[in-house]
């Protein structure tokens, strides 16, 4: 196999999403990466929410920060990352 060939290879390869393994409401998923969205966790924990409802979102991972997040969000996803996603009572 030529350099080019061998430099196309690798290009294709990390072109791929890499899926994750993580836990919403204890539940597991398997997802494309490298990153989820808020709107990408509330969709994957509540199917078919019509977007008007506002949830709170924290999450604990292996190798960062324990944090949040809000609409309009995204972290860089890991393994084993845990996932609360719930409605307020607010709309």
């Amino acid at each position: 196999m030529s350099n080019s060939e061998e430099n196309h290879k690798e290009k294709h390869e990390q072109d791929k999403s890499t899926n994750f393994h993580i836990i919403i409401n204890a539940s597991a998923f398997e997802v494309p990466g490298p990153k989820i969205t808020y709107r990408d966790l509330v969709n994957l924990a509540f199917p078919g929410d019509p977007g008007e409802i506002i949830y709170l979102t924290q999450y604990v991972a292996p190798h960062l920060p324990d944090g949040g997040l809000q609409d309009g969000e995204s972290i860089n996803l890991e393994n084993g990352v845990k996932f609360d996603v719930t409605p307020t009572n607010r709309s």
